[in-house]
């Protein structure tokens, strides 16, 4: 494993993961979203600019986005349990399709460019980006969740698709459960849950199919940048209460567009970077 330990190399590098933290901190308080949904293109953008490898870029933001996910995930469902709002029989039913087929997303994301993770990113984000700016919250496609194949077929669906993109799940679960005419607040407490069992095979998965690849920034463990977890994390809970107070300030509506002009000005900008590469 390559590793440069040299203070001229990790200061940068540092800085670049603090910014990281600090916008997606401020982005997930203000547009109510978290997870790799910000952390994933905030990261790739800051490993652009640093220069790390264009053949890792993707894998690393996907991997570190991961270990942020992780502990995150784990303090919001604890959180949502005590009130009493998530959906346990749910989640246990969902589990083992998602646990699954997030395993099948990572091994083949192990082998995939990561030219084409972000490809299949900055597609879905333009996807997410078109729903929230034209879709309606009274939409629906069915009365209740499905059940038997369609369970194992959606709930799979979003632990692959999850396992590529280095999401927690949420950005495809809740809107999914709520065009079954799920409650939305259920919707999002349970999500959180998918956000452990997603997290934990993506790390695994990534750490292993990273552990020799040559032109890995500095201290990483296979594809998973510690030194950007241990930055990352904390200082995405302590800039998240700033775009909290933001959030209060402005209207619902607008905060939806600002998160849509976002995730497709984000998608641009990342097939720009495929075509120029």
């Amino acid at each position: 494993m390559h590793l440069d330990y040299s203070f001229a190399t990790l200061w940068p590098f540092a800085l670049g993961l603090l910014f990281s933290g600090l916008c997606a901190g401020v982005l997930a308080g203000l547009l109510g979203v978290g997870g790799g949904i910000v952390v994933v293109p905030v990261l790739y953008h800051v490993f652009t600019a640093l220069g790390i490898d264009q053949s890792v870029r993707m894998k690393i933001a996907v991997a570190t986005s991961f270990a942020v996910i992780l502990p995150t995930a784990i303090r919001s469902l604890r959180s949502h349990a005590e009130r009493g709002a998530v959906d346990f029989a749910l989640l246990r039913s969902w589990a083992p399709p998602v646990f699954i087929f997030t395993l099948i997303g990572t091994v083949l994301a192990g082998f995939a460019s990561s030219q084409v993770l972000t490809g299949i990113f900055a597609s879905a984000a333009l996807i997410v980006a078109a729903h929230l700016a034209f879709g309606r919250e009274e939409w629906r496609i069915g009365k209740e969740l499905p059940k038997g194949a369609g369970k194992y077929a959606l709930a799979g669906s979003i632990g692959g698709i999850s396992a590529v993109m280095g999401i927690g799940g949420g950005t495809f679960a809740v809107p999914a459960m709520t065009l079954y005419g799920y409650p939305i607040h259920k919707a999002v407490a349970t999500s959180s849950g998918l956000g452990i069992i997603i997290s934990v095979p993506g790390i695994i998965g990534y750490i292993i199919s990273g552990w020799h690849h040559p032109n890995l920034p500095p201290l990483s463990l296979g594809y998973v940048n510690l030194l950007g977890f241990l930055l990352i994390t904390p200082t995405t809970v302590l800039t998240a209460p700033l775009g909290v107070r933001l959030a209060h300030a402005l209207p619902r509506k607008r905060l939806i567009q600002a998160f849509a002009l976002f995730l497709a000005l984000t998608s641009i900008k990342m097939f720009m970077g495929l075509f120029k590469g």
